[in-house]
């Protein structure tokens, strides 16, 4: 790749290659537009989705649904970009599709590769924001999008600009798929062992009574605090760095959502090490929403609000799987509170009971999980890096300072 002189680059109005169209919502008061054969997409299936492709909706509309609103059914491999609620996210339908008015739904000309105008699109999703009208609720409006000027280089070179940013997407994909076959793997070892009971020899092991109904004897109950210890963080904007080198990112609700971005706080990276967090820590969110994750990224500071959960004795997939377990219920308890922020408070640690297993079972359950757990984690924090390579690629490819 070297640098491009765009020469045979050509500048026209996004309304001049693109069929632009809107969509509708049925009315809901009539059941018979509902839960029909046509896919309907909303902005909050899209927004934070991990796949460049799309191909199932948590709604279905009927043919009398499209037929009596301003829905509009979408051929397969038409681009869907959200205009509201969340603005400038896009996917692509693998399958015919319609969408609510939250969408321009995007049809491209023969002069434009789609996945050249998929890239095109992420790259000004920060523009499309800027340029979106409404106080209240902005929206990206059809007649602005159709004026937006973009810069096309020939067929072939969009097609080549776009292989290059697939590739990284092609295998942020597919290490995901194995993640997630992982995760479930685990998680089913997980709960036939120490939920259900279904462990290897189990049928020799006599069942005796417990807090938490019969379970194996020589196993234990115990609370989550009893096998992990939960490290709150520290009110970080006492700790704000003296300079620009010695930092760390703050990292709070936001951070375990979204990751680390230019928003992100900074703090001094002197704090005590016990509050760094590093890439494979635990964390659960305990106030706001409750959330739990390992961390995949680099090296931050540990905000309030938030705990780091660490063992001596167990290990970190044992009590993860149990926390994730007792998360629901917390949610419940956090949602209850009178405040504009639920939480839980460490009793409720206290009262979270789990099921122990001898130290054999256990040894016998690490052997087979903490593989899968750590490979989850490797494919993770490689898709930490494609994300970061794409990103860097995308603008200069788009623009055309990279000639492929």
């Amino acid at each position: 790749m070297t640098t491009q002189t765009k020469t045979t680059w050509r500048k026209m109005k996004l309304g001049e290659v693109l069929s632009v169209s809107g969509g509708g919502t049925p009315s809901t008061h009539n059941s018979d537009y509902w839960h029909g054969e046509i896919p309907w997409l909303t902005p909050a299936e899209v927004s934070g989705f991990s796949s460049r492709f799309i191909d199932k909706t948590g709604r279905n509309i009927s043919k009398q649904g499209l037929k009596h609103s301003s829905a509009k059914l979408m051929p397969e491999d038409s681009l869907l970009l959200t205009s509201r609620a969340t603005i400038g996210d896009v996917v692509i339908n693998k399958v015919p599709m319609a969408t609510n008015q939250g969408f321009i739904n995007i049809e491209p000309s023969s002069e434009v590769d789609q996945m050249f105008l998929f890239y095109w699109l992420k790259r000004n999703h920060d523009y499309f924001n800027q340029i979106a009208v409404g106080s209240t609720f902005p929206e990206l409006i059809k007649s602005v999008f159709k004026e937006i000027e973009i810069e096309l280089p020939s067929l072939t070179d969009q097609k080549r600009i776009a292989n290059i940013l697939s590739a990284f997407d092609d295998k942020i994909e597919l290490n995901n798929k194995i993640s997630q076959t992982l995760e479930q793997m685990a998680q089913a070892i997980f709960k036939e062992w120490f939920v259900n009971f279904k462990f290897p020899g189990h049928e020799k092991v006599k069942m005796v009574d417990s807090e938490l109904g019969k379970i194996p004897e020589g196993w234990e109950v115990k609370s989550l605090d009893e096998i992990a210890n939960f490290l709150n963080g520290l009110a970080l904007q006492k700790y704000r760095p003296s300079n620009d080198r010695d930092v760390l990112p703050v990292i709070k609700i936001r951070e375990m959502n979204n990751g680390i971005d230019k928003n992100t706080e900074l703090a001094s990276s002197s704090i005590d090490e016990k509050y760094k967090v590093k890439a494979g820590d635990i964390l659960f969110s305990w106030s706001g929403s409750l959330e739990l994750m390992r961390w995949t990224e680099r090296t931050g500071a540990l905000n309030q609000h938030l705990f780091k959960v660490t063992s001596e004795n167990y290990p970190n997939w044992f009590f993860y799987y149990w926390i994730q377990r007792h998360l629901s219920f917390f949610r419940v308890v956090a949602s209850g509170k009178a405040t504009s922020m639920g939480h839980i408070q460490r009793h409720h640690l206290s009262e979270a009971l789990v099921v122990v297993p001898r130290q054999e079972i256990l040894d016998k359950a690490n052997d087979l999980i903490s593989p899968m757990f750590k490979n989850i984690l490797e494919l993770r924090m490689e898709n930490q890096k494609l994300f970061a390579l794409r990103d860097l690629l995308l603008p200069k490819l788009m623009s055309g300072e990279i000639k492929v």
